[in-house]
């Protein structure tokens, strides 16, 4: 609309209201005699008549393109006020949450974004249609709030009634019932447990529940005891889970790198081929971003990997005290097995040489005094034997354990020490045992010396020698001290 006024009009006053008042919109009315024109707008033809000049051809023309953008822009938002009013009909009829139109309304404010980013609809514009948006995203939210309420609330029932079935099923199985019908109704249990809806957590707790019980029914198969919720209790075992675990964390944190990588690439290309200022600037506004968060990541990444070596030396350190472990059970058995064959092997020759000595003292006749003295010497020398082999045997154990310290080596040279002052105090007890039997035989002997009776008239160097088959120059001339079978001795 173009009008146009005689210059008798034209005043210098009402050039001053025209910039004043009416081009603020404020309320103006124009004086009668103008003359109105209408045109068709288009960006070809001139923005006004033929016959009609200018002084300043230049500003007309700037006001022409100027005007032309402002009309298309207002038709663009007057197109996405009318989609958005639309969508606002159907959110307002909205009863429950619906996934579908929350993505229709943030596709068409992707949509408006973008053509904010590339400047098509002026800021006033876009300000009114982002506040109607936002009350939209509003009543959606409060719409998934009470969706998410409702979840949360059916995904806890659903907990809740699992866990009480598996404690049910643990229980008949700890009270002797068959296993095999126990194992199926988790397995159908499990099978539900895919079906229903859980939150996260829900999810996460249930199935760790549910094979927790299946370890337990094994363990229950295998004939061990349950142990509910912390099944695995091996050191190693919890490292090897924490190893996996913090590997498939890596895994991930590489390909978030990696996104953040192709996310800077694009970026830098489009910048180099960007219209706008406000383009530009928004576009390294977002490389700054992207980069400080791959920075970040990185230094996260770097300290994963860091705790991945750590674990890989702890796993290796567990496994060789492992296979310690074994080597110095293998060498307490064969310790122990010899130890046991030698002590039965010395406890019989014991019993021979206890066998002998009661003979000899039982076959020695009452002849003369000096019978009695040759007799407790005899018993003397065939105990002090007896307590030489004792010795000896503790010599041998303590042998047989030094054989094997040597054998598992330095590392487990202290858990070997401990199996020797066992034996030690084996031996120890074992010296008590043959003093206590020594002092029997002694007083044994020493009764059936004092039950010999010399004939009168005797003369003691006529006595015939001892029919025991033992000769005087074959007994030893006097009782031996026993030996000290302590274990500061044995040592």
């Amino acid at each position: 609309e173009i009008f146009t006024f005689p210059e008798n009009i034209a005043t210098e006053e009402f050039s001053k209201q025209m910039m004043d008042e009416w081009r603020d919109d404020k309320p103006f009315e124009l004086p009668e005699g103008y003359t109105r024109i209408e045109r068709e707008l288009t960006v070809a033809d001139s923005l006004l008549p033929d016959h009609l000049k200018v002084e300043r051809s230049d500003i007309i023309n700037r006001a022409q393109t100027e005007w032309h953008f402002t009309v298309l822009s207002t038709k663009l938002h007057e197109t996405y006020k009318a989609e958005l009013n639309d969508l606002k009909d159907k959110i307002e009829a909205l009863r429950d949450y619906d996934a579908n139109v929350w993505d229709e309304l943030k596709a068409f404010w992707d949509k408006v974004q973008n053509q904010v980013r590339e400047r098509n609809i002026f800021r006033e514009q876009a300000d009114m249609l982002r506040d109607t948006a936002n009350d939209l995203f509003t009543k959606l939210k409060l719409l998934r709030t009470q969706l998410d309420d409702n979840f949360k609330s059916k995904s806890k029932d659903n907990f809740d009634k699992l866990h009480t079935l598996i404690e049910d099923i643990e229980q008949r199985a700890t009270k002797g019932l068959r296993l095999q019908p126990l194992f199926d109704e988790l397995k159908q249990l499990q099978q539900q447990f895919k079906e229903l809806e859980f939150t996260r957590d829900d999810r996460n707790k249930i199935w760790n529940r549910i094979d927790a019980a299946f370890k337990n029914m094994k363990t229950i198969r295998s004939g061990g005891s349950t142990n509910s919720g912390n099944s695995d209790e091996n050191p190693l075992e919890r490292i090897k889970k924490r190893y996996d675990g913090l590997i498939s964390a890596i895994y991930k944190m590489e390909e978030s790198i990696k996104r953040d990588k192709q996310e800077l690439d694009f970026q830098s290309q489009k910048i180099a081929s960007t219209d706008g200022q406000l383009e530009a600037q928004i576009r390294q506004a977002k490389i700054k971003m992207v980069e400080e968060r791959l920075n970040s990541k990185q230094a996260k990444l770097n300290e994963m990997t860091s705790t991945q070596t750590d674990l890989e030396r702890r796993m290796k350190s567990l496994e060789d005290r492992d296979q310690r472990r074994e080597k110095v059970e293998e060498a307490k058995k064969a310790a122990e097995s010899k130890i046991k064959d030698e002590i039965a092997a010395a406890a019989q020759a014991r019993e021979e040489d206890t066998d002998k000595l009661e003979k000899a003292a039982l076959s020695l006749k009452p002849k003369k005094a000096e019978q009695k003295e040759s007799l407790l010497e005899a018993a003397g020398t065939l105990i002090g034997e007896v307590l030489l082999d004792a010795l000896d045997t503790a010599k041998a154990i303590a042998e047989v354990a030094s054989d094997k310290m040597e054998d598992i080596g330095e590392d487990v040279k202290e858990k070997a020490e401990e199996k020797v002052e066992d034996l030690r105090g084996m031996a120890a007890d074992l010296g008590d045992k043959i003093k206590e039997k020594v002092a029997d035989i002694r007083n044994e002997v020493e009764s059936i010396g004092n039950s010999i009776e010399m004939p009168e008239n005797q003369d003691p160097a006529s006595a015939p020698e001892a029919e025991s088959g033992i000769q005087n120059q074959d007994v030893a001339p006097s009782i031996p001290e026993a030996p000290d079978t302590s274990e500061e001795k044995l040592s």
